[in-house]
């Protein structure tokens, strides 16, 4: 075992998930490697390359500031105030070269890493999403990192960082913030189990009555509806940057159950955190 699985152990995290998050880092950095134009656009986004990866940089050292116990207030959680912190974070950092902002990823992202394993005990770090507790705090990271890293990737035309043990090591993060980003105005009037299967991994349960939505780590007994899905495209669902239709047609999604018409339904139950 090396150093970085062992404070995965010993510290606050879960196996695996610190080096993870190295490792992300790094496959971020080959990603920007050599890419002299960041003006390019990123698909599906109103940022350029060498903003999106600015984003990152400011973004993981945000995380690493917050594994520290520091308060760094960062909007209100809403996805408005979220674009208005962005957008000035970006406006008051000019760096842009794709060099100098991979360095930054990487080494924020140890720094975050570092200070999550070795740091235990104490308050629950509050984060743009709320509080946190660490090992949450770690997904987070690695959620935020892979979403962005796919949009770096697609940008460049390289190949993107995310798989299936990744995005396991996400859901912890997942789970906890869904809550949080349900979409109130759909979720309003309707009532529904589903239990959500990544294929070839876990399975959790999602109850929705009376406006509220409550996650279970665990799949429900009599779902209305249960949604079998490829894990990859959960996340890039999950994050806005798959359309679910075209991953229905891909073949990476199945529902079932007494309800099964319902599965359509879910993602847009959720605001893209």
């Amino acid at each position: 075992m090396d150093q970085a699985a062992g404070q995965d152990v010993r510290g606050a995290l879960p196996a695996g998930l610190g080096q993870a998050i190295r490792q992300a880092g790094e496959d971020i950095a080959a990603v920007l490697d050599g890419v002299a134009d960041t003006s390019l656009a990123v698909p599906g986004s109103q940022w350029t390359v060498g903003e999106a990866a600015a984003h990152l940089a400011l973004a993981n050292e945000l995380m690493a500031d917050l594994a520290l116990g520091r308060e760094r207030p960062y909007g209100d959680g809403t996805p408005r105030s979220l674009a208005a912190a962005n957008a000035e974070s970006l406006a008051a950092f000019g760096e842009r070269r794709a060099e100098p902002l991979a360095v930054m990823i990487t080494e924020q992202a140890a720094r975050c890493v570092d200070a999550l394993a070795t740091t235990a005990d104490g308050p629950a770090p509050v984060t743009p999403l709320g509080s946190m507790d660490r090992s949450v705090l770690a997904s987070y990271l690695l959620t935020h990192m892979l979403g962005h890293g796919y949009d770096l990737a697609r940008a460049l035309r390289r190949p993107h960082m995310i798989d299936a043990e990744r995005v396991a090591l996400c859901m912890p993060f997942m789970l906890s913030v869904m809550p949080t980003v349900a979409d109130g105005s759909a979720v309003a009037g309707l009532t529904a189990r589903y239990t959500i299967r990544l294929r070839g991994g876990g399975a959790f349960g999602v109850t929705l009555a009376d406006g509220a939505v409550r996650v279970a780590p665990d799949p429900q007994d009599r779902p209305d509806c249960t949604i079998v899905i490829d894990p990859v495209a959960f996340l890039l669902i999950a994050l806005g940057r798959r359309n679910p239709w075209l991953a229905m047609a891909r073949g990476q999604i199945l529902a079932t159950g007494r309800k099964p018409w319902l599965a359509p339904r879910f993602p847009s139950l959720f605001i893209a955190p």
